[in-house]
């Protein structure tokens, strides 16, 4: 009970209930003064001109005392064709009258209408507090059903635009988001999962199969290296896990970093890998300074590189372009990518082609890492599949980029 009394509909049943009444007593009062104002001259006009003056000089035999109290001792001689005092007294004593009990019925009228109209006033308050807070309360009850197995639903409040409306709007996209985050979420786990559990599985069937009866040294060494090949997977992948959890928690502190220097050393780190694989790299650096961490920055650059040397062909092409106008450009040949599947690569352990097991060929969270990382730095990633030759073309836009 304390709950219903306390509610935001109780309250707002007494502010429109209280106008409401404000208004009617209002209304009331003004009618009440302005009829008690002019009432007494209308009640002697119409007496005197629907009553004749002959029949008004009957009236002392009517009303003996009324008369009595209200004609003088001695009464003015009257002249002929007017209406003598006497009549004149009379005529105000009946106005006098009727006026007082035509006030004293008014009055009592205009209470019990009043009143009515309380009870009416409070009940319609109630109604219209009831109507105004039903998307309040449809968004409540919403709000409590919602669990991990049903984010899908929304509220999709039907009727005129304002702000309970837009309310409810924007709860609806809210939940969007949190089914898209829920749902990546449930997808990363379960990636991560059979990613980490693939290499057990590998190193358990070595060392099980493999150092099975008495190996021979050739053998020995042969399992050792695909354990030390395994762990060396296993590793990268919690590194990168681990990297990407750095880059979602953001920014502890920011401080001035040459993107155009960092893009240079990554394209030298990456040269024996890229000269390996028959990819020319080449770089167009302009200089660009962003406010941020030099770790994670070097690390997304890094991935944007290494991702666009591995996923190409012999004697492909990668181009780095770094300028205040662009961000970080990456531009790569390679197979073709189709425009759909473009999102989905920056989820983490996603991957155009299948994975193949063979050596570095990564775990799936480079341009994912590239994301989180530029998030962190308040920037935006997008990607395009090249018109011409295959590939894809990856940007990374700051803040402070036009």
């Amino acid at each position: 009970m304390r709950r219903v009394m306390t509610g935001e509909r109780s309250r707002l049943t007494v502010l429109y209930g209280g106008l409401l009444l404000l208004a009617g007593g209002l209304l009331t009062g003004v009618v009440y003064l302005l009829v008690k104002e002019g009432l007494y001259s209308s009640i002697s006009v119409a007496i005197t001109g629907a009553v004749p003056a002959r029949r008004l000089e009957d009236l002392p035999t009517a009303f003996p005392t009324a008369y009595r109290s209200a004609v003088p001792a001695s009464p003015a001689p009257t002249v002929p064709g007017q209406v003598s005092a006497e009549t004149l007294t009379v005529a105000r004593t009946v106005s006098d009258a009727a006026e007082s009990a035509a006030l004293e019925r008014l009055l009592t009228v205009s209470l019990i209408v009043l009143a009515v109209y309380a009870v009416l006033s409070v009940a319609l308050a109630w109604w219209m507090a009831g109507r105004v807070l039903r998307p309040v309360a449809v968004i409540t009850e919403t709000a409590r059903r919602l669990s991990g197995e049903n984010l899908h639903e929304r509220i999709a409040l039907e009727g005129p635009p304002g702000e309970l409306k837009r309310l409810a709007d924007t709860f609806d996209v809210m939940l969007g988001r949190m089914e898209r985050l829920v749902s990546a979420q449930q997808r990363f786990a379960a990636n991560a999962a059979h990613e980490l559990r693939t290499p057990v599985a590998v190193q358990r069937a070595a060392a099980e199969i493999g150092l099975a009866g008495e190996p021979s040294p050739e053998r020995v060494a042969r399992i050792r290296g695909k354990l030390i090949e395994v762990a060396d997977d296993s590793e990268r992948i919690i590194e990168g896990l681990l990297l990407l959890a750095a880059s979602e928690e953001g920014l502890r502190e920011r401080r001035p970093v040459a993107v155009h220097e960092v893009a240079r050393e990554a394209v030298d780190a990456l040269a024996a890998e890229a000269a390996e694989r028959g990819v020319a790299v080449t770089v167009r650096a302009r200089p660009l300074t962003v406010d941020g961490d030099a770790v994670l920055l070097d690390r997304l650059v890094h991935n944007l590189v290494v991702n666009a040397v591995r996923h190409n062909f012999p004697d492909g092409r990668v181009e780095v372009r770094t300028g205040p106008d662009i961000g970080i450009e990456v531009t790569n040949t390679g197979p073709e990518v189709p425009p759909d599947t473009v999102p989905l690569l920056f989820e983490p352990f996603r991957r155009l082609t299948a994975r193949t097991q063979a050596p570095d060929e990564g775990a799936g969270l480079g341009l994912s890492i590239v994301d989180s990382i530029a998030r962190a730095h308040d920037a935006t990633t997008e990607a395009f599949p090249n018109r011409q030759g295959g590939g894809l073309t990856v940007r990374v836009r700051f803040a402070a980029c036009g």
